[in-house]
């Protein structure tokens, strides 16, 4: 077969296989009566060889060691290819990954690209100086890439360029809650937590909403983060959480402010007094948490507080009705 008939059946090029000869790959040693080289069916199977192996990636010198070496073994050879491709995979992805957040940033044109390049590298530098900058300027210039932004706040470990990152993201609006929403869903805790604290951060409404989701969550950090959040904006899905933080002693202090802030309101005033009564009683709470709780009734305004507190100051517990009697002598002179 000549090599315009090889090229149409193989779908190798005449190019192709001359240069296949060049290099000694395939050797048509067969000549027709005018000169023409003529391919066996042997040198034809070699070709398809060739193809088959270069469809798995390798290159013409390692096509060549493959068919003619004796004692070539493939095992070493294609695991070095299977690395190779895994890189190669990674690198792609990489690339997409940049140019798909370029792209949701919405550039005006090249010089915005150029910026948000160069936003992507600092925020991937190493140096926490480098990446606290980058959060500080994002959006003053180009606009913000925001999903490379939560990408970075969910697995930032140094807590100023957190916080940074935390006050890009609050910039950038809502734009950010439902991809903060999948971090809050994290199979890693610290996920989870750095998720929570950046929602808490981003004002309105549509972050409200997903801090009262987050105040159910199984993890206890994101059900705190949400219950401290909730309640400086005024929404009482987290008071038992917050309860529960003053009795176990965990961030007690901002607990109670917390259930103080949200006690403005009558109604919800003595919902959280009945609560605190509730846990006073409570037979597993020990003595030092039922001294806190008496403690964060002292912020509670209104009568069903005052009245707590006056059962409270004959209480068997010499401390809590010591502490008792205390707050209601100071209610008393305000």
């Amino acid at each position: 077969m000549l090599i315009g008939e090889v090229a149409r059946h193989s779908g190798v090029s005449a190019r192709m296989l001359r240069h296949y000869e060049s290099l000694g790959l395939v050797r048509p040693t067969v000549r027709t009566g005018a000169g023409y080289r003529e391919y066996s069916e042997e040198d034809i199977r070699r070709v398809f060889h060739i193809e088959s192996l270069r469809s798995l990636g390798l290159s013409l010198r390692e096509v060549g060691r493959a068919l003619d070496e004796p004692g070539f073994a493939p095992s070493e050879l294609v695991e070095d290819l299977i690395r190779q491709t895994r890189e190669r995979i990674a690198a792609e992805t990489e690339l997409l990954t940049r140019l798909r957040r370029i792209g949701s940033a919405g550039p005006a044109g090249w010089r915005d690209v150029l910026q948000i390049v160069a936003l992507l590298r600092a925020l991937g530098s190493p140096s926490p100086e480098t990446r606290q900058r980058a959060a500080l300027s994002s959006g003053e210039e180009a606009p913000v890439p925001v999903e490379a932004l939560v990408e970075a706040v969910l697995s930032e470990t140094d807590p100023s360029v957190a916080g940074a990152l935390r006050w890009a993201l609050a910039r950038s609006g809502d734009a950010s809650l439902p991809l903060l929403a999948r971090g809050l869903d994290a199979p890693v805790a610290e996920v989870r937590k750095r998720a929570v604290r950046s929602v808490a951060e981003i004002p309105g409404d549509e972050a409200t909403a997903l801090l009262r989701e987050a105040v159910a969550a199984p993890d206890l950090v994101v059900r705190r983060y949400a219950a401290l959040e909730l309640g400086a904006r005024g929404v009482a899905d987290g008071v038992p959480t917050l309860i529960d933080m003053i009795v176990e002693e965990v961030n007690d202090v901002d607990a109670a402010d917390a259930l103080s802030a949200l006690a403005g309101d009558a109604a919800l005033a003595e919902r959280i007094t009945g609560l605190l009564v509730d846990r006073l009683a409570g037979a597993a709470t020990g003595a030092p948490a039922r001294l806190r709780l008496t403690q964060a009734l002292a912020d509670i305004p209104g009568d069903p507080a005052s009245r707590a507190l006056t059962e409270l100051s004959d209480d068997g517990d010499r401390a809590v009705a010591l502490t008792a009697a205390y707050i209601l002598g100071v209610r008393e002179t305000r």
